[in-house]
């Protein structure tokens, strides 16, 4: 069973993404804000990340600052979700070699899944 860290302080939209993705037969792992999303990944070493950029604590870019320079960890996929549209956001988080970038409002759940199944076919 492959294992997915969720980082998102809407508690809502976790639940939500939570319920479907073990409904899809992923295991999930919780963090709902930027520093326990940096705890979880070192320490449950997930299969892929979904990240959200705008949390407390610690924001997406500084996690994924913080998670890239580990060679351990750098290599584990990550998808930015987050309601930061904007090209230079995309941008900044591309520069962390992002696997992919979707802005929330532009997916459905079962297209985030697709785009998670997808990424975890390519390790």
């Amino acid at each position: 069973m492959k294992k997915i860290l969720i980082a998102e302080d809407d508690k809502f939209l976790h639940n939500i993404l939570s319920a479907k993705l073990q409904k899809s037969g992923f295991e999930v792992v919780s963090a709902y804000d930027g520093e326990q999303a940096v705890a979880a990944i070192k320490k449950e070493l997930p299969d892929l990340v979904l990240l959200d950029l705008i949390m407390p604590k610690k924001n997406g870019f500084e996690v994924l600052s913080d998670i890239k320079i580990d060679p351990k960890l750098a290599k584990i996929p990550i998808i930015v979700l987050s309601n930061l549209g904007q090209e230079s956001d995309q941008t900044r988080a591309k520069e962390f070699k992002v696997a992919d970038y979707m802005v929330k409002v532009n997916f459905s759940l079962e297209e985030v899944v697709a785009k998670i199944k997808e990424h975890l076919a390519k390790k």
